[in-house]
């Protein structure tokens, strides 16, 4: 029964919660969802489509890298699965006609130690603030018992996510959260918010026109989204409308 599942993947992330010695947090909801399910990692971002797209968290490094390369590309299980609302089930990503879909990120995806990759919409009515995102790193076919679970866990991201308005770290600051992959992410929320705001303002352009600059210029480069952000906002990189975007080494 859709209920028992439930309440069986509450007690799971609440467990984890108690572990971590915090409330209740999308990391929780993440590292309970790697135990239970075939997978080797877990990723969260909150995504928008008025505003800047953003990892919330993170189990390792792989699940962090394939969190920034979708974000940096706008393309991948992710996004798709953020665009049309439906879940992006990816048993295999050797499979020829992913190089149509993605042509960049799947590259990318095995590249950084993924094999199989699957992309859950956070979904509450019209509400859609995020995408729950698992990987593994042998082909893996979800069965109908496990994928359930998978949206089980990928509903309880929603309402934690919708309940703490973006908490990412799962309390305040202080509270025992570990650290590694999930310190600092309201810092690196913040940051990219900041990052695509100034740019607005030095290209005279909307915010999703901004954060696309921001992104290819990422990309671009071959750096990530995090430090192309931490440079516009200490003002060692300036955009500009008419010319390409100039470096300096000294901070203002």
């Amino acid at each position: 029964m859709p209920t028992s599942r439930s309440s069986r993947i509450r007690v799971l992330v609440a467990e984890q919660a108690a572990r971590r010695g915090a409330g209740v947090g999308v990391v929780d909801v993440c590292t309970a969802a790697v135990a239970a399910l075939p997978v080797g990692g877990a990723g969260l971002s909150a995504m928008s489509r008025t505003r800047a797209s953003y990892p919330l968290c993170s189990t390792d490094d792989i699940s962090e890298r394939l969190e920034e390369l979708q974000l940096t590309l706008g393309e991948g299980p992710c996004v798709d699965a953020f665009t049309h609302g439906v879940a992006v089930l990816v048993p295999d990503l050797r499979s020829g006609e992913l190089q149509d879909c993605w042509p960049v990120f799947a590259d990318a995806a095995l590249e950084a130690g993924a094999l199989a990759v699957f992309a859950l919409p956070l979904l509450n009515g019209a509400i859609s603030p995020g995408v729950l995102d698992l990987y593994a790193q042998v082909p893996v076919q979800l069965d109908t018992e496990e994928l359930a679970d998978a949206m089980a866990f990928a509903d309880l991201a929603t309402l934690v996510l919708l309940d703490a308005q973006i908490d990412e770290t799962g309390g305040p600051a202080g509270d025992g959260a570990p650290k590694g992959h999930m310190e600092d992410l309201g810092e690196y929320r913040a940051e990219i918010s900041q990052a695509t705001g100034i740019l607005t303002v030095q290209l005279g352009v909307g915010i999703e026109e901004a954060f696309i600059r921001l992104r290819a210029y990422a990309y671009a480069q071959g750096l990530r989204l995090t430090v192309v952000s931490a440079d516009v906002v200490a003002r060692r990189l300036r955009f500009s409308p008419d010319a390409e975007p100039t470096r300096t080494d000294e901070d203002p």
